[in-house]
């Protein structure tokens, strides 16, 4: 073998390697909170049906609540990213202090907003009386832990950015199993009961708020200089993936009311997509893991204005997740009749899920690919372009698609399924086209310097 190809062979295996190396603890950390989902829905469900539904309830209130952090997390990462790899050392302390203190102070905010309006909320919320006084309590006790969220998921994306993701993954591992064991001790084994489930929560984001920011110390001292040019930035970058955030869980529902509108076994239809959903989130844990490597891998590079290796590795992160998420979804599908049997006992629900297994997952590879893609150019601050694409597919393709075939046409779920594994084609046809056209290289320079 000459030189030149020992030379290229050694560098695609530096890639690969550095990919790997932030893919595999985000996928570890990813998995952590998989199971905390797990086992709150466990121990709810031992309370009885009224309390396992208004835990999903107030669940995904919690997370309305905390998408401006996730959102402000993405452009923090952005901005820190870069500048921990270039020479700007006094910026770079800047934005870890003022990202740090604008998270915590966005943190106290939602929590007094949660503390005082969560029983206002549940109420003017059309769920049955039955459930009302279950999902305040849950939202009440969640909300004292939105300041500890909040600065966990910026210390988090710190420490990812300044590669420091082992340090975060330590903090996950041990907030996550404090989380699963008091779970099941302060529910079966205090007075607490149901409202263990939200204490355990609260306490374990405690203890991984101090240890996070025990390691971020370690980078930097933590104080309180605050620079809003920096904060500026990194809401700069950080509005679209809010924006993304909500509109995506619009869509869900949107398609969750066309297959409300289907005139054959609707109900069944639905408990068969929530089934189908459960499933591609465990398969999807190292997809949005490989998407915030991504984000840091790219950003690390372009802090050195290494644009070419950013595109690279960026790529080959893509390739690497795509890889993984075919040999889990190859799994899955061969067990697809077992799977399904495990979470519901209904005849046709069962059926449902196994047609919508077979049909999504043979364009997850696409998703995998388009949703890596959009963490680097998320790194790079292309924010918007990632909203424009997956909005635009969502509500111009999927959404009408997926009624034009599930109830005009009459192919019911199997044509809302297509529906959307056409919108998957296609956002990921658009984010590889913005990616390899490298227009988003000129666009990070622009967002960065605002």
């Amino acid at each position: 073998m000459d030189k030149p190809n020992l030379n290229q062979n050694n560098r695609i295996k530096s890639i690969i390697a550095e990919s790997w190396s932030i893919g595999w603890p985000m996928t570890l950390i990813m998995f952590f909170e998989f199971l905390i989902g797990l086992t709150d829905v466990y121990v709810a469900g031992r309370f009885g049906k009224e309390v396992q539904a208004a835990y999903g309830i107030a669940f995904q209130l919690y997370f309305i609540f905390i998408i401006i952090g996730i959102a402000f997390s993405v452009g923090s990462v952005s901005v820190i990213s870069r500048l921990f790899t270039s020479e700007k050392k006094d910026e770079f302390a800047h934005a870890v202090n003022s990202s740090f203190l604008a998270s915590g102070m966005a943190g106290i905010v939602f929590t007094l907003i949660g503390i005082i309006f969560s029983k206002t909320i549940i109420n003017l919320l059309g769920i049955p009386q039955a459930l009302k006084g279950y999902a305040a309590v849950f939202l009440t006790i969640y909300s004292a832990g939105f300041v500890f969220d909040y600065i966990l998921l910026n210390t988090n994306g710190t420490l990812r950015a300044c590669k420091m993701i082992k340090k975060s993954l330590w903090t996950m591992a041990i907030a996550c199993s404090l989380n699963v064991v008091l779970d099941f001790v302060l529910a079966f084994h205090t007075p607490l009961g149901f409202k263990g489930i939200s204490v355990a929560t609260v306490i374990s984001l405690f203890v991984g708020t101090v240890l996070n920011i025990a390691y971020v110390k370690r980078i930097i001292r933590i104080s309180f200089e605050f620079s809003l040019p920096v904060i500026k930035k990194i809401l700069n970058i950080s509005w679209p993936s809010g924006v993304l955030q909500i509109v995506w869980q619009l869509g869900v529902m949107a398609i969750f009311l066309i297959l409300n509108a289907l005139p054959h076994n609707n109900i069944e239809v639905i408990a068969a997509f929530t089934n189908g959903l459960r499933i591609e989130s465990a398969i999807f844990l190292p997809a949005f893991a490989f998407n915030m490597a991504n984000a840091v891998l790219v950003g690390n590079l372009l802090g050195k204005n290494k644009k070419e290796e950013a595109v690279h590795i960026g790529a080959t992160t893509a390739g690497l997740g795509v890889f993984i998420i075919i040999i889990l979804a190859l799994i899955v599908l061969f067990n697809a009749k077992h799977i399904a049997f495990l979470l519901s006992d209904n005849p046709i629900v069962i059926e449902e899920c196994i047609k919508y297994i077979y049909i999504s997952l043979i364009f997850e590879p696409f998703m995998a690919w388009g949703i890596i893609l959009g963490g680097g150019l998320n790194g790079a601050g292309d924010t918007k372009s990632v909203m424009f694409i997956v909005t635009g597919t969502l509500w111009f393709i999927r959404i009408p698609l997926a009624f034009i075939l599930g109830i005009s046409a009459g192919f019911g779920p199997v044509g809302v399924w297509w529906a959307m594994n056409v919108s998957i084609f296609v956002q990921a046809a658009l984010m590889s086209m913005r990616y390899f056209t490298k227009k988003w290289l000129l666009n990070s320079e622009q967002v960065i310097s605002q």
